[in-house]
Parts: structure tokens; C-alpha cells; sequence
């Protein structure tokens, strides 16, 4: 009989931060005091961007917080970059169990679970949404909500890269509401209000500025008190129709359907391409802009030259 053994990581080449997280970097083989580790420096980088926000990370900031010098930190963290990895695996914590009081064959009941706990994770460390997404998360806290995420589509008629590909729909939307929230939390703080009382104020404001005759859609909107906290939540509200939209295609895939590829971008349709071509659009209209209002104050000295010399004439 033949057993498995699991990969040796530590011979890979790792970035310090990746290595870290899976626990096989090698550790300092000296430090300035025991006390001091990875473990420590991680959390208290945690409570600093708990308590205000991702920009006052810095690598002083934490060392001055544990009470040693900036460069007792990097014999365990080689630069900011690796810290904030930590710190991202950190706030991300590790997916919860599918318990058995979750029907097995109920996947959107189990995406729901897994979504909610996901938002609370952003909410709770609201600063992991400002790190930037630079590739596959690749650390293991990352990968176990990947693993739990396909276990829940593991069964529906579909093949893995759909299933990566409707994983991908799924963080994308949470990370947006997370993103939303987020923002109006932050706005309601500093503000001292309920959240509600933002989109309140804002439908005041639309309700005296926008008029029937002009964006007549937005009007009835309005008037049927959609922005204001007489309707559910509509960011879940969407996410149930992604849901709907996954169970259709389920539905088609199990009926025999081919796998429906979308059409590859072409230049004129990339939006990267069109933002850019729209990008060097506004930067020629700036500068023909700037040489008529150069041309303009041309003209106006030379009409100003002009009518002092014809009054020192007529002195």
C-alpha cells in the first residue's frame, strides 16, 4: 500500500509573507528580547487598523506600540508588504463549519451562511478591504474559504472552472457590500448618526432637486420611497438574484447545456482599452483648452498693448 505524504513547502521559494502564514519560513535565529514574535507584531498591527484604519500601519507606528526599535521588527517581518499579508490572513480568520443544521443539498441556503459570515469578517476588520487584491489569495486562511466555498458547489452540474468562475461572482458581490457598508457605517460615525439617517437625508435632497420632467425613472423611485427604509436591504436583495441566476444556469447545465463561454474582448469592446482611449480624450479636450485660454489672454494683452498706446497718443 502506498501513503501519501503531504508536499514539503519549505522548499519552495516562497515570499516571506506566504511562508509565514503556512508556518514553514524559518524563524530569526536571534531577536532582541523572547518576548517578542511574529504573533505579537501581527496583532498589534491588527489593533492599530482596527482603531484607525490601514494608513497608520506602519512599521515604526507598530514597533513604538510593542515597546522596541523599527529594526527589531524585521529580523521576524522583512517589510510592510509581508506584514500586511499577515495581517490580511489575520482578518480574514478561518471559514465556519457547514454544520449539519444545514441541509447538504441546499447550496444558496449555505452560500447565504457563508456569505453573511464573510461580510461580518469585513465588518468586524473593515481596513482588510482597503489591502490590495495582487493575485489568488494564497495564504491558508484565504484558501479554506475558497475550499469551502467549492464544497458547497461540489455537487451542482458544473465543472471546476465554473465553479471557480461562480466562486469569483460570489466574493466579488460580498466584498462590494462589504465595501457599501462599510462606507456608510464609517459616514454614520463620523457623523454621529444611525446609518438610515444618510439615506434619509440624501432622498431629502433628491426629493427636492429631481424633478419628473427631468429623470423621470429616478422621480418614481423616489416617490415609491425606495431610498428611504420602507423597502428590504437591497444589496441582498441582488445577491438573491445572483443566486437566481446561478440556479438558472445550473438548471441549463443539468439539462444537457454546452458550458456558455463569454466571448473574448476585443480592443474596441475592452473597457480597459475604452477607459484609456476616454482617459487620452480628456487630457487632449485639457490641453486645447488651456492653448485657447492661452490664445485668449494672447489676444487680450495685445487689444490692452493696443488701447494704452492710442491713449498715450491722444495725450
Amino acid at each position: 500500500m502506498t501513503v501519501d505524504t503531504p508536499p514539503d513547502r519549505g522548499d519552495a521559494e516562497l515570499p516571506r509573507g506566504i511562508a509565514l502564514a503556512w508556518g514553514v519560513a524559518a524563524n530569526p535565529q536571534r531577536g532582541p528580547k523572547r518576548e517578542l514574535s511574529i504573533e505579537r507584531i501581527v496583532e498589534a498591527a491588527v489593533e492599530i487598523a482596527d482603531a484607525e484604519g490601514l494608513g497608520a500601519v506602519s512599521m515604526s507606528r507598530v514597533a513604538q506600540s510593542l515597546g522596541y526599535t523599527t529594526m527589531s521588527l524585521y529580523r521576524y517581518v522583512t517589510g510592510k508588504d509581508d506584514l500586511l499579508t499577515l495581517m490580511q490572513e489575520f482578518g480574514t480568520g478561518v471559514p465556519p463549519e457547514l454544520g449539519s443544521d444545514l441541509d447538504a443539498d441546499d447550496w444558496r441556503g449555505r452560500l447565504r451562511f457563508l456569505a453573511a459570515e464573510n461580510l461580518r469578517r469585513y465588518l468586524e476588520h473593515p481596513w482588510v478591504l482597503d489591502i490590495p487584491i495582487d493575485g489568488t489569495p494564497a495564504t491558508p486562511n484565504n484558501v479554506a474559504w475558497m475550499d469551502a466555498m467549492l464544497e458547497v458547489l461540489a455537487d451542482l452540474p458544473v465543472d471546476e472552472f465554473e465553479r471557480v468562475a461562480l466562486m469569483l461572482l460570489y466574493t466579488g458581490n460580498v466584498r462590494w457590500r462589504g465595501i457599501i457598508e462599510r462606507s456608510y457605517t464609517e459616514a454614520a460615525r463620523k457623523a454621529g448618526i444611525d446609518p438610515q439617517e444618510i439615506d434619509d437625508a440624501r432622498n431629502d435632497i433628491l426629493d427636492t432637486l429631481v424633478t419628473a420632467e427631468e429623470f423621470p425613472f429616478v422621480r418614481r423611485a423616489i416617490d415609491a420611497g425606495v431610498f428611504r427604509d420602507e423597502y428590504a436591504d437591497p444589496l441582498a436583495f441582488g445577491f438573491e438574484r445572483i443566486l437566481d441566476g446561478v440556479a438558472a444556469y445550473v438548471g441549463e447545465r443539468a439539462a444537457g447545456m454546452p458550458r456558455a463561454d463569454p466571448e473574448p474582448f476585443h480592443d474596441d469592446g475592452d473597457p480597459a482599452v475604452l477607459a484609456d482611449r476616454k482617459v487620452k480624450e480628456a487630457q487632449r479636450a485639457r490641453r486645447d483648452a488651456e492653448k485657447r485660454l492661452r490664445d485668449a489672454r494672447k489676444v487680450e494683452r495685445l487689444a490692452l498693448k493696443d488701447a494704452r498706446a492710442r491713449l498715450s497718443s491722444r495725450s
